[in-house]
């Protein structure tokens, strides 16, 4: 019996610039066993926000290559699962289960904020991680549209 493939799990929030751009680089970082991480924004920014890239860097990732992108950039790119922490309803969200993530967007916050941010998505991160190894095939719990909290 093979193993099962890997994940796709794609991160969504407002600007791309600051949660999905952790949270990517946390999958990528944690779970490349178990997935394969990208992330986009409704309305992306210009730039990561440096804030995000210095609380970054606490935790020995660097996000210098990283850069915003709308979900138009991913083209016909399938997903598995999307985790959407835009706080809005994703207007034609890529095929695949969706996870509502309900974070505050750190981009008008000071630095102590930020990495409280930084945190509550790492420990979210690590949780969708532990999931996906334990039961690779698990459908996350929620009702309705596919909508699920995690």
């Amino acid at each position: 019996m093979t193993p099962d493939p890997k994940k796709r799990v794609l991160f969504v929030c407002i600007g791309n610039a600051c949660r999905s751009q952790m949270a990517e680089a946390f999958a990528m970082a944690y779970g490349s066993d178990v997935l394969i991480a990208a992330s986009a924004g409704l309305a992306p920014a210009t730039a990561v926000h440096p804030v995000t890239a210095k609380t970054m860097e606490e935790k020995n990732i660097d996000l210098k290559d990283h850069f915003p992108k709308a979900l138009r950039h991913l083209g016909r790119a399938q997903f598995d699962i999307v985790v959407n922490m835009s706080g809005s309803f994703l207007p034609d969200p890529p095929a695949g289960q969706i996870i509502d993530w309900d974070i505050d967007d750190p981009v008008f916050m000071d630095w102590e904020e930020h990495c409280e941010i930084r945190d509550e998505i790492e420990r979210r991160v690590m949780a969708l991680i532990t999931q996906l190894r334990r039961t690779p095939e698990a459908k996350f719990r929620g009702q309705g549209s596919g909508r699920v909290e995690l």
